[in-house]
């Protein structure tokens, strides 16, 4: 007689769920133990590795690939400085405003975008953060194409002194991380992540199956687009400068991230985790080559994409579909000898 029960959480999952609280702790004592260098890069790696996350739930699962992403970074960091500037607003209460707004301006943009299928659609989305780009050069309050920089009482207001300014900055940083990572988990985990999962797999029998394609994927892209500018207010919180060239840059906020998630494994939470330490373990030590850097970056990803097009999750995974965090149903059971009495 076996004894039957469905369940998300393996041994494999609960040691790493463990292992994950564990090092959130570590990284958040950070400040006591590292180094001002060594909390800017961590910062900087937390806030791509929130950006990467995000972009593989909207390509990797909803299939929206998109490469104006930066539209919503710079937004993000255009709209956070525009309320703590123009508009006198405390630098923490200007974040979640401005994740708000993003998402606000995201669904608009959905809606006139996804009348756009394919390459289309990719070239609809570099379409709009130009749009963007060329707005915000027009914004002369703040620096029209030349940018500007957050003012000293601004920055100040943050926190008192040099030392606790950047602890809270990667503070925040880390805190996104987490937040990010952790929504993208509660979605997969909920009935709409059943859906996009559904979606991954074949959009043609999920439509067939009553899943509202549309729909689904409009959360989604609204949802990315207000934490995406979310994350734009940190980076450049953390810059103290902004300027439409590097708030709408595509090579920093979208090449690199797609370059992040597909070494990774696109379609997987873990693939844009592993993606981003990889790319920053190449950048901190081939940096000092020049150009040869970014042919290395080019050349792994050709070679990672030939040999397993699942990315490092993929060959690490394998074919017994192991998984980190606890998102896939499984049926586990015992059995146990019959009672005669």
């Amino acid at each position: 007689m076996s004894q039957l029960h469905v369940s998300r959480m393996t041994r494999l999952s609960t040691i790493s769920m463990a292992l994950a609280a564990l090092i959130v702790l570590v990284m958040a004592a950070a400040p006591w133990w590292a180094s001002r260098a060594d909390l800017r890069l961590l910062g900087e790696i937390f806030l791509y590795m929130s950006l990467a996350s995000l972009w593989n739930l909207m390509a990797g699962y909803a299939g929206l690939v998109s490469v104006g992403q930066q539209a919503y970074v710079g937004l993000g960091g255009y709209l956070f400085f525009a309320l703590t500037i123009l508009w006198g607003v405390h630098p923490y209460a200007a974040l979640p405003i401005a994740a708000a707004i993003g998402a606000a301006v995201a669904a608009p943009v959905a809606v006139l975008i996804f009348r756009l299928r394919g390459a289309y659609f990719a070239i609809g989305t570099w379409v709009v953060a130009e749009v963007f780009r060329l707005t915000a050069s027009q914004v002369s309050a703040l620096g029209g194409g030349s940018g500007t920089s957050l003012p000293v009482d601004i920055v100040k207001s943050l926190a008192d002194g040099r030392s606790a300014r950047e602890a809270l900055a990667y503070w925040l940083a880390l805190g996104v991380a987490v937040i990010v990572i952790g929504a993208v988990v509660w979605v997969l985990r909920s009935r709409q992540g059943v859906a996009l999962t559904a979606i991954r797999d074949n959009e043609l029998a999920a439509k067939s199956l009553g899943i509202d394609i549309w729909r689904t994927k409009f959360v989604v892209y609204v949802v990315t687009g207000g934490l995406t500018a979310l994350v734009g207010a940190l980076i450049f919180l953390q810059k103290i400068r902004i300027s439409p060239d590097a708030g709408f840059s595509v090579n920093d906020w979208t090449a690199f991230v797609i370059f992040m998630v597909v070494i990774g494994g696109i379609g997987t939470v873990e693939g844009p985790i592993i993606g981003t330490l990889v790319y920053f373990l190449l950048r901190e030590t081939l940096a000092d080559l020049g150009t040869v850097y970014l042919i290395a970056l080019g050349l792994v990803a050709i070679l990672i994409m030939l040999k397993s097009p699942k990315g490092l999750w993929g060959l690490i995974r394998g074919a017994s579909g192991r998984e980190l965090f606890p998102l896939s149903r499984r049926v586990q059971g015992q059995t146990k000898e019959p009672d005669h009495g």
